[in-house]
């Protein structure tokens, strides 16, 4: 089945840098190099309708856990946040002065975090678009971010080749694992949140315990 999708979707010449599954499993979302955020049917692997966000870079999407909201990160340091239910565009943020690497929702669906090149994490209630708090502690751009499962911490990782994990109470960083020899793009929790895995540029593969 994975092959016959591969087919589907090249056919439709896809124009993705980013891509993200519906909860439900039934859509897939592709931000473009045109700013759109394009939504596709699984099963159909059809182009159902598309999203705009004003023409600019989309390098990060994200949906929230509930299903809901849709969230989108360009070029130009703008987050879009869309109603997933009527296709509108909801809030556009920025706080953020660079591009937007990476979103995550919360696991509730109550916050969004963002990351940038600007070497900022920020924190929004999504509901209200307010800003929940502005992170530092890297020393350059933040590349990928995390929420564990358990909706109590996130983690973060950047080109400072350092991974960072965060309370998402507090809003501290509790712990920094400086293990990559290179840039850090990618890091993710396990399914029950118990461990991390990261991935930079020095061709390494990290897995750490989670901090308690």
């Amino acid at each position: 089945f994975l092959f016959q999708y591969s087919i589907l979707f090249k056919q439709e010449h896809v124009d993705g840098w980013s891509v993200a599954f519906s909860p439900d499993s039934k859509h897939i979302a592709t931000g473009s190099h045109h700013g759109k955020v394009n939504i596709f049917g699984v099963e159909s692997g059809k182009k159902e309708y598309s999203l705009d966000t004003r023409g600019k870079f989309i390098l990060s999407i994200a949906y929230s856990p509930d299903g809901k909201y849709l969230a989108s990160g360009a070029i130009d340091g703008i987050i879009n946040i869309f109603d997933i239910a009527t296709g509108k565009l909801l809030h556009t943020l920025e706080g953020h002065a660079m591009p937007i690497r990476s979103l995550t929702f919360s696991p509730d669906s109550q916050l969004l975090v963002t990351a940038s090149d600007d070497g900022y994490i920020k924190i929004y209630d999504v509901q209200h678009a307010n800003l929940a708090g502005t992170l530092s502690g890297h020393g350059s751009w933040v590349l990928n971010v995390a929420f564990s499962p358990d909706d109590t911490h996130f983690v973060s990782s950047s080109s400072d080749k350092s991974v960072k994990v965060w309370d998402a109470s507090s809003r501290t960083c509790i712990n920094t694992f400086f293990d990559h020899q290179d840039q850090v793009w990618s890091v993710k929790y396990n399914s029950n949140g118990s461990k991390i895995v990261s991935a930079g540029d020095d061709r390494a593969i990290h897995i750490y315990d989670c901090p308690s």
